[in-house]
């Protein structure tokens, strides 16, 4: 069994590289055509920047992989020696944990040269190594904190249901639903600092757009955003009662308020749509599967490992073939999500203009150096959104280029 799991790990690996090749391939052929959205320098720019991140992601993958073969081999049996202390639920709690940090002690190089190396050398990188170091401490003291609970909840169930999975499944989405509930309020409280929205003019157009659609929302905040990153960005948080509106100061330094309005009409479609319900629906069906298929496997597995069948070694393999798991389904949410996208955009030219929300993608693109053309198989795996160009064509605004050529061109070697 641990040989049919490493090789179907291996296979899942050997995709996402060929994958990330052919999307280098490409992006390094199309910044060589004609510029698309953003002028020449940009647009190559971008196409360097696009190309850059996807050899990182190729060399995240593959540590992520001798890190897997790692835990196969040794490391989960070490877990199980080096913690186990005569408490059961204190042993799981410090070997999940023990587990999870080790990992991020394992991938911090790899975050801490994103930040500081890659992002600073194309402009989008603000913030300070001590806040940096700041940010990671809370995080970690998050992880311990509520992650120690969060095992702690699944031991009290795999110790008092041969069920486990299917109420492990229960309360995990019940996790995720509570933290989609406050995580405005725990960002503001441990990372971002929110103001209220201080143009009255601006924030009365807001809730004219927001009452238009139904949309309560406790209120319109500002994050200092640009502390940390360039990047331009608006999210609605919360759910019911605490649904928030916060917009990255950075998007309000670079939109126009009508192109401001139009974007928030466009999150407000998403709104209209249920789409949070439908994304949450799918999620929690993605999940009941990534436990069905976990509970189910047989306790040779764990003999052929060298240990117990023990919580915390069932929530450790959890964690370990859960990307192979969510990448066999994440196409089915990129295909769904794409769809919602283009109907919040309808919604979004209704409420703003198809103009102004069509120069707000355009600004979007050009300030995020978000490069516009991808490899098709990137966008089936990775996108969440439709491309930018097809965005633009459904409203009505079709850029023509020469750029096509990239589609149907051989793929290049990296460079």
């Amino acid at each position: 069994m641990v040989t049919t799991i490493i090789g179907i790990y291996t296979v899942y690996v050997l995709i996402k590289i060929y994958v990330s090749v052919m999307q280098i391939g490409y992006v390094n052929q199309a910044k060589r055509q004609t510029a698309v959205l953003m002028g020449a320098a940009d647009f190559l720019k971008a196409g360097n920047y696009a190309a850059a991140k996807e050899k990182l992601s190729m060399f995240t993958t593959l540590l992520d992989f001798v890190v897997f073969l790692a835990w196969m081999d040794f490391g989960i049996a070490w877990i199980e020696k080096t913690f186990l202390v005569y408490d059961p639920a204190l042993s799981t709690v410090l070997s999940v944990l023990a587990f999870i940090m080790i990992n991020g002690l394992i991938s911090l190089p790899v975050d801490y040269y994103e930040k500081f190396i890659l992002d600073a050398k194309f402009g989008f990188n603000r913030s300070s190594k001590s806040l940096y170091i700041k940010d990671t401490a809370i995080s970690t003291l998050l992880t311990v904190v509520f992650g120690g609970a969060i095992v702690w909840g699944i031991y009290l169930i795999i110790s008092s249901t041969a069920l486990w999975w299917l109420w492990s499944f229960a309360f995990i989405f019940g996790v995720i639903v509570l933290l989609n509930m406050f995580f405005p309020t725990l960002r503001a409280m441990f990372f971002d600092k929110l103001t209220p929205l201080e143009d009255e003019q601006l924030n009365k157009q807001i809730t004219r757009l927001m009452d238009e659609t139904g949309f309560q929302s406790s209120g319109v905040f500002i994050s200092d955003a640009s502390k940390r990153d360039a990047r331009l960005n608006a999210y609605f948080g919360g759910l019911g009662k605490t649904k928030r509106v916060v917009l990255f100061d950075t998007l309000l330094e670079k939109l126009t308020p009508n192109e401001l309005l139009a974007v928030l009409g466009h999150e407000l479609g998403h709104f209209q749509h249920g789409d949070i319900y439908k994304n949450m629906a799918l999620m929690g069906g993605m999940l009941f599967a990534m436990f069905a298929i976990f509970g189910n496997l047989p306790d040779t597995l764990y003999m052929e490992l060298g240990v117990q069948k023990s919580a915390a070694n069932m929530m450790i393999l959890f964690i370990l073939v859960m990307p192979l798991l969510s990448f066999v389904m994440m196409p089915l949410m990129g295909i769904m999500s794409r769809h919602n996208e283009y109907a919040a955009d309808q919604t979004g030219a209704e409420l703003g203009g198809k103009f102004f929300l069509s120069e707000a993608l355009k600004k979007l693109v050009s300030e995020n150096k978000s490069f516009p053309l991808s490899h098709p198989l990137y966008i089936f795996f990775y996108y969440t959104h439709p491309p930018v160009l097809e965005r633009l064509k459904e409203l009505g605004f079709d850029i023509h280029s020469q750029s096509s050529e990239a589609l149907e061109g051989s793929c290049p070697s990296i460079d």
